[in-house]
């Protein structure tokens, strides 16, 4: 039976089961179990449906949340996918990975002694009955236009605007430098939080919507920029940022100091089933080791969530703030608590111990001060406050940096900011060269995934704007 709304006042918040921990920690499957159908409903009836929703004024890509959870609560779920997915071109990864606790579930009106509603459950509930049920097409287009689009970058932002401009009727070539379509979403998140069948049915639906990838194909290298801007009337470069930022201090360079998404990377290439040399010589694989990880973001989370299901003998998350001042998930440290990883808050690292490869990390203690120009609250060391943790592999996760794509693209003409990230106009995505439009964490810097796919979404509109205007072949009307 349909569910009545508004009722967070006698309906408690629940989610989707956890498996057991000890479960959980042996193998790298999703954590959450699927919804049932009732409790789905139970838990969409709870929304309030207010007049002025903030879940969707927080959400990057301004989903339709209060509508898709009436939907839902009254059971016409697929009614409710179609307003889902017409905000959204992959909202079950989004339903699986977004940090709903600073998004829409974080600014949900209802008052916190009730509790938010579970829209990321929801939404993944949605959307995964949607594909059970064979309600998901590919996006093909009414009529082709004669125009052609090429898109540096297989990753959400890059897959975002490639599904929009073939709907639309561009014929699509994807470039990759990887092997496999979906970037981070492949290679950098776990499977214990986005399992890699849900990014390969995307990557088969826009097959079957005719988008062409060219995989291990890196531009500057396998094919000029020069000759990509020949091919096409247009391009987007949609690369993502990947060039780890570095840690210096006595001992940085030791051996057994690693890059977070070199961890990652190896971890998710043998879980596909691959034979990865740095695995399985150890230098890459926690399993009986004690593992250090420095920072305090989901990068950090993957790793030490990712080192437990290896085996690690002990992981510590060492962060100079504390948890309320962590740029991190704080559902995800929860989660990781739970699998046996133990913070070391307020604590930076100084230097790093050993010989031959790396054997511990000193660091000091840390207290807050006063809010910088950020506004977050300056950390500053604590005098003779140095203390040794014993390490055997130690992981940076630090953040993302970008590459300098104007060597790399062999294209000194790209415009760069002062952070090394491509500069772009704000309204039209265009870059320094004409018919060049740029998205995501190139742009933006290193941020989330939603973001990114709003990013694809906005440049693919404007380039069928401008397309409209300078291309050679007139685009179908519209």
């Amino acid at each position: 039976m349909p569910e009545r709304m508004l009722q967070f006042v006698r309906v408690s918040q629940e989610t989707p089961e956890k498996r057991e921990v000890a479960t959980r920690r042996a193998d790298f499957r999703e954590i959450y179990e699927e919804f049932d159908p009732p409790r789905a409903r139970t838990q969409a009836s709870r929304c309030s449906q207010c007049g002025v929703p903030f879940c969707q004024v927080h959400c990057p890509l301004s989903n339709n949340i209060p509508d898709w959870l009436k939907l839902t609560a009254e059971g016409r779920l697929e009614e409710a996918y179609e307003v889902s997915s017409a905000t959204n071109n992959f909202p079950e990864i989004c339903g699986r990975i977004c940090p709903q606790d600073r998004l829409c579930e974080g600014n949900c009106v209802i008052e916190k002694g009730f509790e938010s509603v579970t829209i990321g459950a929801v939404e993944r509930y949605i959307t995964d009955t949607a594909f059970e049920k064979g309600w998901v097409k590919a996006g093909t287009p009414k009529s082709e236009n004669g125009l052609s689009v090429g898109i540096v970058g297989a990753g959400p932002g890059g897959l975002a605007a490639a599904d929009m401009l073939r709907r639309q009727g561009y014929a699509v070539h994807v470039y990759d430098r990887y092997d496999r379509v979906g970037g981070l979403l492949i290679y950098g998140i776990p499977g214990f939080k986005l399992e890699k069948h849900i990014v390969l049915r995307r990557w088969k639906l826009l097959e079957d919507a005719g988008v062409v990838f060219h995989l291990n194909t890196e531009i500057g290298r396998d094919l000029s920029f020069e000759a990509l801007r020949r091919r096409h009337d247009s391009i987007l470069i949609a690369t993502g940022v990947y060039k780890a930022r570095d840690i210096g201090g006595p001992g940085a360079g030791l051996p057994g100091i690693v890059p977070a998404l070199d961890f990652l990377t190896a971890s998710n290439r043998q879980g596909l089933g691959e034979n990865v040399p740095e695995f399985l010589s150890g230098a890459l694989d926690a399993g009986g080791k004690n593992i250090v990880v420095i920072g305090g973001g989901d990068t950090a989370m993957d790793c030490v969530r990712t080192a437990v299901r290896q085996g690690a003998a002990s992981v510590k998350c060492l962060y100079r703030r504390d948890r309320d001042n962590m740029p991190g998930s704080i559902r995800e440290v929860k989660n990781a608590e739970e699998e046996g990883v133990e913070f070391v808050w307020l604590s930076a690292p100084e230097a790093f111990l050993g010989d031959a490869t790396v054997t511990g990390v000193r660091a000091a203690r840390m207290r807050l001060g006063l809010p910088d120009a950020s506004g977050r609250q300056s950390v500053e060391q604590i005098e003779h406050s140095h203390f040794n943790i014993p390490a055997d592999l130690v992981i940076k996760a630090l953040g993302f940096d970008p590459e300098d794509l104007p060597v790399a693209f062999g294209e000194p003409a790209l415009g760069v900011s002062r952070w090394g990230t491509l500069k772009v106009d704000h309204k039209s995505f265009m870059t320094s060269l004409p018919g060049v439009f740029a998205a995501g964490d190139i742009v933006r810097g290193a941020s989330l995934v939603v973001w990114a796919i709003r990013d694809g979404r906005d440049a693919a509109a404007a380039m069928h704007a401008w397309m409209k205007q300078h291309a050679t072949v007139a685009v179908a009307a519209e």
